[in-house]
């Protein structure tokens, strides 16, 4: 009973802090393009129009910059978690003194700024040629992407039993078939949550493409929303519109991924 009340609390809280402005955002995508706007936010614009869907594909090139997202997230976001849960399954494997000073150096690595970074890899990446390309938008998958990542992993497979680990190097098995018929099977809740989270990090970055994508046609959606951006007042229902399709997709992800945090702790194992 107390885990349903927090999951009826949580879902209410939900809904009472993304719900409207969801609701606002598409009554404002639906209004006329070329009207001042209203004085007051309307649930149901008069007339209702899809004129500001229409131009935000004709004139910010959202589809092609929709499917250079999509192509960055299915590269970058199993990556990601992969890496993430490999090292995780490393760490939560070596003796602990190791274990200490990488979770210290993970902790460290946390609290660096992200834009401390951005020059030395923009430099890096320029000497490779790598610039103007998606691959830097790629490549930090390569190191588990965040090492908050690595560190939710570590913490779930250092809660296994370890007579588990023991049966298994009894049973012969190697330690990647260990993570994979055992560990991962017992982490799927946390791997739908990190690969929502790692999904949405990703789908919205537009700090990274900013500094190294210069071509219109590698645009991801947040670049080409900027460039919806800079519209006139009275066609703020384009830049909503496009503000609607690059929410899709995310939303949907984080549906899908509810189907393991709602039935993680199903008692038949069939979600486990």
């Amino acid at each position: 009973m107390p885990a349903r009340l927090w999951r009826t609390l949580g879902a209410v809280f939900v809904v009472l802090v993304f719900v409207p402005p969801l609701l606002l955002l598409v009554s404002g995508s639906l209004t006329e393009p070329g009207q001042p706007p209203p004085p007051t936010p309307r649930l149901l614009p008069n007339p209702v129009s899809t004129a500001g869907y229409e131009q935000a594909l004709a004139l910010g090139g959202l589809l092609r910059a929709g499917v250079n997202s999509l192509l960055v997230a299915a590269v970058a976001v199993p990556l990601s978690v992969l890496v993430a849960a490999w090292a995780g399954f490393a760490l939560a494997r070596v003796s602990r003194r190791l274990t200490g000073v990488l979770a210290v150096v993970s902790l460290l690595a946390l609290m660096a700024p992200a834009t401390a970074l951005l020059l030395p890899r923009f430099v890096l990446f320029r000497l490779l040629g790598l610039t103007d390309t998606l691959i830097p938008l790629v490549a930090p998958a390569l190191l588990g992407a965040s090492p908050l990542y690595v560190l939710i992993y570590y913490l779930v497979f250092r809660g296994l039993p370890a007579d588990l680990y023991d049966t298994c190097r009894l049973a012969d098995l190697t330690p990647m078939r260990t993570w994979w018929r055992f560990a991962m099977p017992s982490a799927r809740p946390v791997t739908a949550g990190l690969t929502a989270l790692s999904f949405i990090l990703t789908w919205s970055n537009f700090l990274d493409p900013l500094v190294y994508v210069y071509d219109r046609d590698l645009f991801t959606l947040p670049l080409a929303l900027r460039s919806l951006s800079v519209l006139d007042p009275s066609d703020f229902p384009v830049f909503l519109a496009g503000a609607v399709l690059a929410t899709v997709p995310p939303v949907v992800v984080f549906v899908l991924a509810q189907r393991w945090f709602l039935h993680s702790d199903d008692p038949t194992g069939r979600f486990r």
